[in-house]
């Protein structure tokens, strides 16, 4: 009885120890939730959202986004701060239990993916919490969209379900774009009805800011949106939490044109090896997990601002190569170990600046997830997941 309530109890533990920290040293920091929250104020008076006097701390969002921070803008700071900071902790909790739920470990492994992903993980959730980002939000509606289809295919329910899937990924396409990379899938998977209530709601957030700007004033600030993505991105692919691809071929190479064209190129093998995973799953029972756990992982590696912490988006993927452990060699093991440890533990505090730097520098985060990809597909031409 006490075993099955150990995980409970920890979890309590650690949420009461964050909220702690959040009250002691937390309030001085979650300077993105600070942009976007301004951004709140802004739309709600009918204010430009995107100044170039805002410096580095633009915001950087699509202007619906602005919307989702309205409530907490009538907050005075710190209130707003506090609760943002539980619904990105609650938010959390939620990608790790849906992650769990939809791989249904063995029982004998269940403590397994209890404990070490999120030990795994901590720091790119902790980093997610110290800056008050969204991406803890963004995974977890995203989570529960794969939940609602593969319920639907567990237990047919008609069209409702994929609408409401299709609702949820349209609203996290419509708050942060990189979870368009789900649109190929969709089409591929013939997902018609997800595609139309995800493209309805795409069309509505486009259409929102009219509300506060009129029509031609939503037309100019979405325009102002690509305008400052294009002034700022350039500056950001070389800095040291930049994870994507890009940012490793710019890192490798030192060269802007070349790394684009090798971004481009890795991009699209990338694409290739998804389809014949794809090609490779049909008739294997729920294998949509998997392949979403995939397009989980390889948001931030091909989002040209793929910055470490929306890693956390890896939650699926790294339970489902834990509960296949056994499947692989002992030397796939041993490699998989040493290949999470280095994720995991890749700490400034435990690295110091120096080594910290370098192994930035070098992009080994970037590759430890690729490689956490190649054990997912090493899984699916296996026939395991």
């Amino acid at each position: 009885m006490w075993t099955k309530r150990l995980p409970a109890v920890i979890l309590i533990v650690v949420l009461l120890t964050l909220t702690g920290l959040f009250l002691w040293k937390g309030q001085k920091g979650m300077i993105d939730f600070e942009v976007n929250n301004t951004a709140g104020q802004r739309i709600r008076a009918g204010e430009t959202l995107y100044r170039q006097e805002d410096g580095h701390y633009q915001f950087k969002y699509p202007p619906f986004a602005a919307f989702l921070y309205v409530p907490v803008s009538f907050l005075p700071l710190p209130a707003a701060k506090f609760a943002w900071f539980l619904l990105v902790l609650a938010s959390s909790a939620l990608v790790f239990q849906l992650s769990y739920a939809l791989v249904r470990p063995e029982a004998k492994k269940a403590w397994v993916l209890r404990v070490f992903p999120p030990l795994i993980l901590a720091k790119f959730f902790l980093r997610e919490l110290q800056l008050g980002q969204i991406n803890a939000l963004i995974t977890a509606m995203l989570l529960i969209m794969v939940t609602v289809l593969i319920r639907n295919e567990d237990r047919p329910g008609g069209g409702a379900r994929e609408s409401c899937a299709g609702v949820l990924w349209g609203v996290s396409s419509a708050l942060k774009p990189y979870a368009l990379i789900f649109l190929p899938y969709w089409v591929l998977k013939k997902k018609w009805l997800v595609l139309a209530g995800g493209g309805l709601v795409l069309v509505l957030a486009f259409l929102g800011p009219a509300l506060n700007y009129g029509l031609s004033g939503n037309i100019q600030v979405h325009g102002e949106w690509l305008d400052s993505l294009s002034r700022s991105t350039p500056g950001l692919l070389s800095t040291q939490d930049n994870v994507s691809l890009i940012a490793l071929f710019i890192r490798w190479t030192g060269r802007a044109q070349l790394s684009r064209a090798l971004y481009l190129v890795t991009v699209a093998m990338l694409a290739l090896v998804f389809l014949f995973l794809m090609i490779r799953g049909r008739g294997i029972p729920r294998g949509m997990i998997l392949e979403s756990a995939l397009l989980l992982t390889l948001i931030p590696i091909v989002s040209p601002l793929g910055w470490d912490y929306t890693l956390l988006s890896s939650v699926p993927a790294v339970m489902l190569v834990l509960n296949s452990f056994d499947a692989f060699s002992r030397p796939a093991r041993a490699f998989l170990i040493l290949n999470l440890a280095a994720a995991g533990l890749s700490i400034y505090d435990l690295m110091g600046r120096v080594l910290y730097a370098k192994f930035m520098a070098l992009s080994v985060i970037t590759l430890n997830f690729l490689v956490l990809s190649a054990f997912l597909a090493w899984l699916r031409t296996k026939g395991r997941a």
